[in-house]
């Protein structure tokens, strides 16, 4: 890699660790976790649900699974955890809209390691279908990851989903 690169890379890093991006950060509302490897020092490794209530359409909560290193540098914060989560979309009560929606939006962003990885959720539009589509996965600033998982809620034929123009 060239020293230009190297120095473009770093200034990306370092923008997006002061910004936070562009997307909401959330830190969903923990549901529960399960263990999947004792550790001695430190928390263990597990799995956790969290939910998402969608901020721009009132009646929809993601759920999402993801793991968690344990261990001490899973502990402090500093282990950087896997690119794999689950994603389920519902209508949890009734659906509205607040004000008109993007085609495709993220919608929610965590960080998933100190500096370098984040979780994220799109939201996109299905017109035809009058269906929202939620994507999740996990991007590293310089090498993202390709593991995904999709999900969808259909809203009733009686509303239409606005979209922004």
């Amino acid at each position: 890699m060239t020293a230009a690169r190297t120095l473009a890379a770093t200034a990306v890093v370092m923008l997006a660790a002061l910004t936070g991006g562009a997307a909401q950060a959330a830190s969903g509302e923990k549901i529960g976790t399960v263990d999947t490897a004792f550790q001695w020092i430190g928390r263990d490794h597990d799995i956790i649900v969290e939910a998402y209530d969608d901020p721009g359409v009132q009646g929809v909560t993601c759920y999402v699974s993801r793991a968690r290193v344990g261990g001490i540098k899973g502990t402090l914060g500093l282990a950087e955890d896997r690119a794999e989560a689950s994603i389920a979309c519902r209508q949890v009560g009734p659906i509205s809209f607040p004000e008109p929606l993007k085609k495709q939006e993220e919608v929610f962003s965590e960080r998933m390691s100190i500096l370098f990885k984040r979780l994220r959720i799109v939201r996109m539009v299905d017109p035809t279908r009058n269906t929202l589509v939620y994507l999740t996965y996990s991007e590293k600033l310089i090498d993202g990851s390709p593991q995904n998982s999709v999900t969808a809620v259909p809203v009733d034929r009686a509303i239409a989903i606005p979209l922004r123009k």
